[in-house]
């Protein structure tokens, strides 16, 4: 480790509160009928229900999401055996991984104790406590008497992550490499330096999934492991084999895997030379593996490589396995984790591989993420992990006979851990549901964008939309390719070649009469049609060739914006656009008006926008709750803003009488309805507001973007309103999921406008 990232880790774990991890309560405690219901008469109530019936401590308490880290200290990481105390760091990153992950709490526990019976007894006393035991960086051989007993006595999970995590990662990753090279696993030879804990565990796993106990020669720090070699435990005995081979160089000869999870630097390129053609070499020792991929590749270019590293490809972490099998297992109360389970997960972990990456780019900057050499098993921060892992585990679990509390709907199932990962989901589910009952063409004016390609491959996946792309065809062929992604040019996406579409004069003739009196000549309206792909979006949809559209993802909102005011009209009445952008967070979904398009609105159009905005919400089947914001409460200030946005309420009681709104108001009087009633016992708006109003487009942006990054949240949006035909505007910073969750906007609106358009069109 470099000085420089040892003080930054320092500084990292010292920063107040110090440490990683902490206890936050989940329930109000805020007035004395509160702690009534908490604690003392109330909490008597819970506890006589458990008394009654010991499955209600799932529905009563957190057990059932609750897991212990447990450690003695005694193999910690590549620091060896460095004591309960100096490991409680490691457990609480333990910690911070299960909830970052899974939204699994955890207690780490660190225990002075280096009696395996002992420690055996400590931990089966916690059963009452805790979901789930997570057996941490406890040295062998006394890991595997721990953990056996341990299985034998709780009726809960107990998982040695140093042993089963590491060996379905590592089961995953030669599944998929054996895939790359063209080999079949009943076939393949191993050679495997470190018959420890993992070691064990993951020849186990490798000769579940087929490979050959006979094809497995092994060595450890007394040489290889022999049939009749003296003082081995019955663990290593099983992969003694008859061979007159005693070193590393001689069991490496020949080998298609070599397997190292013992020391940096023993295995030599020399060796590596040796190995059979398009070797496959497994280097995991931390911090140095048993071969830097480096050296490796210098001579035997053919070769896979993974390690323990981030700093290489192919990372074999153990953070892919042990929250999600955790999830599943703890959601169909599982009372172990069985080789079924293990199993369901490996395989799981493999096809996520081979997918196609997306999601990933706010973890992995613009790196590319394809299934091949460089890529075996899926990264740490891929969404889906969850998704595919847990409920393959849970499945394993119930076809297995060990889940108490049986899953009956795997889809509901798949979409609640789908909320946890997009939390946009939750509030997106109607409008995906409609946008698939009638398929609408949208159009995507920056179709090279990869953004843009990754999004539409889920678009494509999840039935969303039929999607157009605007691009040079070779380009996107080109992406298309590069990333991964399955979509067939003229089967699954319709292709607008910007460079040579035979549609072209017609475009720039559309376009020339639309804009003819307002400066545009012709030779203006050819060379806007070559190099302005929103223009070309905006008259297909204008022509019918499409239904809605998306732009945005390059260049200038208010540019992009004027492109679209060159092409479509308003809606009749509207006075002019606006844009909504929600924001999704852990108190829930909030929007916000006018984020994006009047510096400052009149009163008439700031009612307009809310009309819009109010229609908006019932789209996500949320009801408005809409408050007027100001720096004044009621009058209580007498100045142009203020008396703005009194001007709103009466536009608004006016126009839309039954809707629930109140203003002008403060942001706080907004949010606590109980403030809001002793300040103003009339008000109009009951309960808290989830549709803000601003009186500028500062104040709405500055609001909505504070709001979204201090209470980490996810946007939706910005919502473009006003405009006669479905059109979008993303910015540049737009996510995958941003994309996707856009197009089912813009294709229900699509969907929405259809009889009007055909009635007008009669």
């Amino acid at each position: 480790m470099s000085d420089l990232l040892k003080q930054a880790a320092l500084a990292y774990h010292r920063c107040a509160p110090a440490g990683k991890i902490c206890v936050t309560s989940t329930k109000p405690m805020l007035t004395q009928r509160d702690l009534a219901l908490a604690y003392s008469p109330g909490v008597a109530a819970a506890c006589e229900a458990i008394v009654a019936d010991p499955r209600e401590v799932s529905t009563l308490t957190a057990r059932a999401n609750l897991v212990a880290v447990v450690t003695n200290g005694t193999a910690v990481l590549g620091l060896g055996d460095i004591g309960p105390l100096a490991s409680k760091p490691v457990m609480e990153g333990k910690g911070v991984l299960f909830q970052k992950f899974a939204g699994i709490d955890v207690f780490d526990i660190e225990l002075d104790e280096r009696d395996p019976d002992k420690l055996v007894d400590i931990i089966a006393a916690m059963e009452p406590t805790f979901g789930g035991i997570n057996l941490e960086d406890i040295k062998a051989p006394e890991c595997f008497i721990v953990e056996r007993k341990l299985r034998e006595r709780m009726k809960i999970p107990v998982f040695h992550d140093d042993q089963h995590g590491t060996s379905i990662i590592v089961g995953a990753a030669v599944l998929n490499a054996l895939e790359v090279v063209g080999k079949r696993i009943e076939e393949a030879r191993l050679a495997t330096s470190g018959v420890g804990a993992a070691g064990v565990a993951c020849l186990d796993m490798l000769v579940a999934l087929g490979l050959k106990p006979e094809n497995i020669l092994a060595v450890d720090r007394d040489g290889v492991l022999y049939t009749g070699r003296p003082h081995l435990d019955p663990d290593k005995a099983r992969y003694a084999r008859p061979t007159t081979k005693r070193t590393l160089a001689d069991i490496v000869e020949g080998a298609d895997i070599f397997l190292g999870l013992s020391a940096g630097g023993i295995l030599t390129p020399a060796m590596v030379a040796t190995m059979a053609d398009s070797p496959i070499i497994f280097a995991l020792a931390n911090p140095t593996p048993e071969i830097l991929p480096e050296e490796a590749k210098k001579v035997r270019p053919d070769c896979i490589l993974a390690t323990g590293r981030s700093d290489y490809p192919n990372q074999v972490n153990n953070v892919l396995c042990f929250p999600y099998i955790f999830r599943g297992a703890l959601d169909v109360g599982a009372t172990g984790i069985n080789e079924a389970m293990k199993l369901a997960c490996v395989r799981a972990i493999a096809a996520l591989a081979r997918m196609e990456a997306s999601d990933l780019g706010g973890a992995y900057g613009s790196e590319v993420l394809s299934f091949g050499a460089d890529y075996l098993i899926p990264r740490p921060f891929d969404p889906r992990l969850l998704v595919m892992l847990a409920p393959a585990v849970a499945q394993a679990a119930m076809d297995s006979g060990i889940a108490t509390r049986p899953i009956t709907d795997m889809d509901a199932y798949r979409e609640k851990l789908g909320q946890f990962i997009y939390r946009t989901s939750l509030l997106m589910k109607p409008v995906y549901e409609c946008a698939r009952s009638d398929r609408k063409r949208l159009v995507y004016a920056e179709g090279e964008e990869e953004t843009v390609l990754r999004a539409v491959q889920t678009v494509i996946d999840e039935g969303l939309a039929f999607p157009i792309l605007i691009g040079r065809p070779d380009v996107i062929e080109t992406r298309i390719q590069r990333l991964g992604l399955r979509m067939r040019i003229g089967v699954d996406v319709e292709l607008t070649n910007i460079s040579n579409d035979p549609r072209f004069h017609e475009y720039w003739q559309h376009y020339h009469l639309l804009t003819e009196r307002r400066g545009v000549t012709q030779a203006a309206a050819k060379n806007l049609l070559r190099s302005r792909p929103t223009l070309i979006a905006a008259l297909m949809v204008e022509r019918g060739e499409a239904d809605a559209m998306i732009c945005g993802i390059v260049g200038r909102f208010h540019k992009k914006l004027g492109y679209l005011r060159s092409v479509f009209g308003l809606d009749p009445g509207v006075p002019c656009t606006s844009a909504m952008t929600g924001v999704i967070n852990d108190k829930g979904a909030w929007f916000f008006v006018d984020t994006h398009v009047q510096v400052d609105p009149s009163a008439e159009q700031i009612a307009e926008a809310t009309l819009l905005a109010s229609g908006r919400l019932k789209l996500f089947g949320v009801e408005p709750k809409v408050a007027l914001l100001s720096h004044s409460n009621y009058g209580s200030h007498d100045n142009p803003s203020a008396a703005k946005m009194r001007q709103v309420w009466q536009i608004l009681k006016r126009r839309a009488p039954d809707l629930e709104m109140d203003g002008e108001m403060q942001a706080d009087t907004a949010w606590d309805e109980a403030l809001r009633k002793r300040m103003f016992p009339n008000s109009t708006l009951d309960g808290r507001a989830n549709l803000f109003v601003l009186p500028s487009l500062d104040a709405a942006n500055i609001a909505y973007n504070m709001v979204r990054v201090m209470t980490d949240g996810v946007a939706i949006g910005p919502i473009l309103m006003g405009l006669n035909k479905p059109a979008h505007i993303l910015t540049p910073h737009a996510t995958v999921r941003d994309v996707i969750n856009m197009t089912a906007i813009a294709c229900i609106e699509g969907l929405l406008r259809a009889p009007r358009q055909a009635h007008d069109a009669q």
